[in-house]
């Protein structure tokens, strides 16, 4: 266990907290990161992307001019690739752009990134996060009693924590996700990560 400064709303240390060797004090594994976040961004393509061959083009049924004596070229359709209008040779046709990755190296990928916000000083513990009614000023003056609001952020919240979704939501440069939201895409893609300790733990509890 080792030892991790708890900040408080004004930016202040006010405690200590233990956070787990297994997932905040590893040498991060760069290439399985890698792995992980080409693979979930593979995921996230919609995959819609579409295109008309030449046989899907309109027109052309006819022959535009005939086989022999023209001194052109020989052609049999105005709706071939090489015709102004004509259907795209090759073109993308819907798919699917998933791939697959065993959950070891999804786990591990979590625990470099959470391990590397900590060698980096990019983790940001704040006691409470809560807000009585969404506050989008309160948001902006916790950033900055933080030290993190010219950075890119990404907060970290219980699932079921609305006030402070609303509050950080229409802030610039700042990312708010749930917990059940935390993978190693959203966790990386910032320059500070805030959250409470009960979430360390709870990430803790599924990456141990």
């Amino acid at each position: 266990m080792s030892k991790y400064a708890i900040k408080n709303a004004e930016g202040a240390q006010v405690a200590e907290a233990e956070l787990a060797d297994g997932v905040f004090g590893i040498e991060p594994n760069i290439p399985v990161i890698h792995q992980v976040v080409v693979c979930q961004d593979s995921c996230a393509r919609q995959g819609t992307h579409s295109v008309k061959n030449r046989h899907e083009v309109s027109g052309g049924g006819v022959k535009p001019y005939r086989q022999k004596g023209t001194g052109r070229a020989r052609q049999g359709s105005i709706r071939a690739g090489q015709w102004t209008g004509g259907g795209v040779i090759f073109g993308p046709t819907p798919r699917s752009h998933a791939k697959r990755i065993n959950n070891k190296m999804v786990k591990l990928a979590m625990r470099s990134v959470l391990s590397g916000k900590v060698a980096d000083g990019e983790l940001v513990l704040v006691d409470s996060l809560s807000f009585e009614k969404p506050s989008t000023k309160q948001a902006i003056a916790l950033l900055a009693a933080l030290g993190v609001s010219e950075k890119r952020v990404t907060v970290v919240v219980p699932d079921d924590d609305v006030n402070t979704y609303l509050s950080f939501r229409n802030i610039q440069r700042v990312n708010i996700i749930g917990v059940s939201e935390a993978s190693t895409r959203t966790l990386i893609d910032n320059g500070a990560l805030i959250m409470t300790p009960d979430i360390a733990k709870k990430l803790e509890e599924v990456l141990a």
